[in-house]
């Protein structure tokens, strides 16, 4: 089952990065399958660990390159980096603590956080370094 389909409000115009952003939502939707039916391989911490690491690392790679290149934004968009891994911690937070854990709400959580992000934020970023 598809957790989130890619859709073309998520690109940002520049083919690597697209892809890259693919690949994220492609690992989640892996990853969901992985823990989702009858023969479950992945516990629900498992799933939501995994993309935090994959995130985690896909943002330090941006910040680096940002940091290199002496990014003009790069406190506005690291912060949105650790908004979302705030969000990410906070949901990992309340599985542990309630055993709640909700496909839709997770779903829509990260697919608002991809439309805003890789429009505004990555677009920005993606055309200013070339």
């Amino acid at each position: 089952m598809v957790l989130i389909e890619w859709k073309d409000e998520f690109c940002v115009g520049i083919s690597d990065v697209d892809h890259e952003h693919q690949e994220i939502i492609n690992l989640i939707n892996n990853l969901h399958d992985a823990m989702s039916g009858e023969n479950a391989t992945i516990s629900v911490m498992d799933f939501l660990g995994e993309i935090y690491s994959h995130v985690s690392a896909h943002f330090a790679l941006e910040e680096k390159i940002m940091r290199t290149r002496k990014y003009d934004q790069y406190a506005e968009h690291k912060a949105d980096h650790e908004r979302l891994l705030d969000e990410l911690r906070d949901i990992m937070d309340d599985y542990e603590e309630n055993a709640y854990f909700s496909d839709a709400e997770f779903a829509g959580q990260v697919e608002r956080w991809f439309t805003e992000h890789f429009k505004t934020k990555d677009a920005r970023l993606h055309k200013h370094l070339g």
